[in-house]
């Protein structure tokens, strides 16, 4: 695993602890506390998010997440096979 992932994954289980015991917290406030650069808090919340363990709501420059199950993304569109 590359340190990139590695970071990525140690901080999903960072937010995942804090977010298990305290539910809610802003996406500024993870970067903070954490003390976690913008890239990795966003690809970790990306990755919670696809898991399904958060869900995620705009507010301005910052996102309010919530622990708990998320609507699934929507799925890749299939590629159109032309007839000929």
């Amino acid at each position: 695993m590359n340190p990139l992932q590695e970071n990525i994954n140690l901080a999903a289980n960072q937010i995942s602890t804090y977010l298990a015991k305290n539910n809610t917290a802003t996406s500024w406030q993870l970067k903070v506390m954490f003390r976690m650069s913008s890239s990795v808090l966003y690809l970790a919340l990306g990755t919670l998010y696809q898991q399904g363990k958060i869900s995620l709501e705009a507010d301005g420059i910052n996102y309010n997440i919530t622990w708990g199950s998320a609507p699934k993304p929507p799925a890749a569109p299939k590629a159109l096979k032309e007839d000929m």
